[in-house]
């Protein structure tokens, strides 16, 4: 894909912002700690099982296997547990244990096969699978912490009305040992005497000035907990906050708006609701990365002899470097550098950045073929190994085009709530190549919040493959 820019030749740059810190929003605790949780009693019993398996047998056997995958089937998702009292966890678990094996005992016997199994082993499994899973809650319990501190520092967090419900919130999240947010404090506009629980939390501002206090101090998370009267507040308020990347939760019981990633969740058990979300949480962010990894390695392997045929070409046919590199804005606003095959006669990277235009006497004759292909791209499939880029999502824009573009187009910024991608559902929808105009690029961006309301593995494979059409016959790119 060609270079993005703005509506005129060359742009300006605003001095750029803060980068925000990387990180989605987490709720009762942290998401890897999650994981943790629901892999952990599964895990425990079937391990304990092949044990004692292979203690009295000395080979896991087909029979024992079946029985291996019954019982993680009952077991998974293990339950929540590290808020819970010890009695509790204790109670919890014998429970549920008796449950999963007494469901396992009665269907043996009832299909006859109960006597096909060692007794020795099921009498030993009864007692040691249940005091394994309480050993392993106890250990992740003691290693929480460092497990939450392995993910890096905390997320900082800002609650917006300091009312009854916000109140009960930050208490929450003060309490909480496991959440990984840090929380900096309130914004709020009434008098002293109406807000809840003043003396125990921080007032930071009033409610205007909170889009810039996110913005300087590196803010993720945005909770608001204001009444159903303020909706046109809140409206204010939410297309202010649309120009950083924090993500955005409301608190109260019920809020209509334009949803991206809309979802309901708690967090220390109230229950929130997300405004404007990133779609690669949990089990997405996993199956994206794979995906990413996997096609761009194979990419990368199939096309090399033509990267390195398309790099002598261009050591040979012009002066310059064979890589151009320019910084981009990534995920969370962070700046990265992004790699490409020179195609221009200049490496424009400063607080100026002109856009190519259609005969554009600053490609050359090999620049031209390869913009044209998008072969000049190719070099970005080491940004999606190094995870600073996907091979679907919004374009990067140069860091000069975003700072232009941001104060004019509402819901800019939001794009960065993903990681940028080399093709997008903007460039197969004929939103690709310059930007002559402001009706164009917000044409674009309106094409990137879609994409993100309706991420899908199978869009992204939708995408590639209409990319790969467009290679062939788009005369936009130049």
């Amino acid at each position: 894909m060609p270079e993005l820019g703005g509506t005129h030749p060359g742009v300006a740059a605003a001095p750029p912002p803060a980068p925000a810190l990387p990180g989605p929003a987490v709720f009762s605790h942290s998401r890897l700690l999650r994981a943790f949780e629901a892999f952990l009693e599964p895990l425990v019993t079937v391990l304990s099982l092949w044990w004692l398996v292979w203690l009295f047998e000395g080979a896991i056997s087909t029979r024992w296997l079946v029985v291996s995958v019954i019982a993680f089937a009952l077991a998974y998702p293990g339950r929540p547990q590290l808020r819970a009292s010890a009695p509790r966890v204790i109670a919890d678990t014998v429970l549920a244990w008796a449950w999963t094996a007494g469901l396992l005992l009665a269907t043996a016997y009832a299909v006859g096969h109960l006597e096909d199994f060692a007794r020795p082993v099921i009498l030993h499994w009864l007692w040691l699978a249940p005091t394994s899973q309480l050993a392993a809650h106890w250990i992740l319990r003691k290693s929480a912490p460092h497990l939450i501190r392995l993910q890096g520092p905390p997320l900082r967090a800002v609650v917006v009305g300091m009312n009854e419900q916000g109140g009960s919130l930050a208490d929450r999240l003060s309490m909480a040992h496991y959440t990984g947010v840090e929380l900096l404090g309130f914004f709020d506009d009434r008098t002293p005497d109406r807000q809840h629980g003043r003396g125990r939390h921080r007032m930071l501002g009033r409610i205007q000035e909170i889009a810039d206090y996110v913005k300087r101090n590196n803010v993720q998370l945005v909770y608001l907990s204001l009444p159903m009267a303020s909706q046109p507040r809140i409206k204010q308020l939410l297309d202010a906050l649309k120009d950083t990347t924090a993500s955005v939760y409301f608190v109260p019981d019920m809020f209509v708006t334009d949803l991206i990633q809309g979802r309901t969740d708690s967090i220390c058990g109230l229950p929130v609701i997300s405004v404007c979300e990133t779609p690669f949480k949990g089990p997405n962010l996993v199956v994206k990365r794979a995906s990413d990894i996997v096609l761009s390695v194979a990419i990368l392997l199939l096309l090399s002899p033509l990267m390195l045929g398309i790099a002598a070409a261009i050591r040979f046919t012009s002066p310059g470097p064979v890589i151009f590199r320019q910084r981009r804005y990534g995920l969370w606003g962070q700046e990265i550098m992004v790699y490409k095959f020179r195609s221009m006669t200049v490496t424009e990277d400063g607080p100026v950045v002109t856009q190519a235009r259609k005969e554009d006497s600053r490609v050359t004759p090999l620049g031209r073929i390869l913009r044209r292909t998008s072969m000049d791209e190719l070099p970005q499939f080491i940004n999606v190994l190094q995870g600073r880029m996907s091979i679907v999502g919004p374009r990067p824009h140069a860091v000069a085009h975003n700072e232009f573009y941001r104060p004019l187009i509402k819901s800019y910024m939001l794009r960065h709530k993903v990681k940028p991608g080399i093709t997008g559902w903007a460039q197969v929808n004929g939103y690709r190549g310059e930007t002559d105009s402001l009706e164009k690029m917000e044409a674009r961006i309106r094409c990137d919040l879609d994409y993100l309301r309706n991420w899908s593995l199978r869009l992204d494979l939708y995408i590639v493959w209409r990319t790969i059409r467009l290679v062939f016959k788009d005369g936009a790119a130049y």
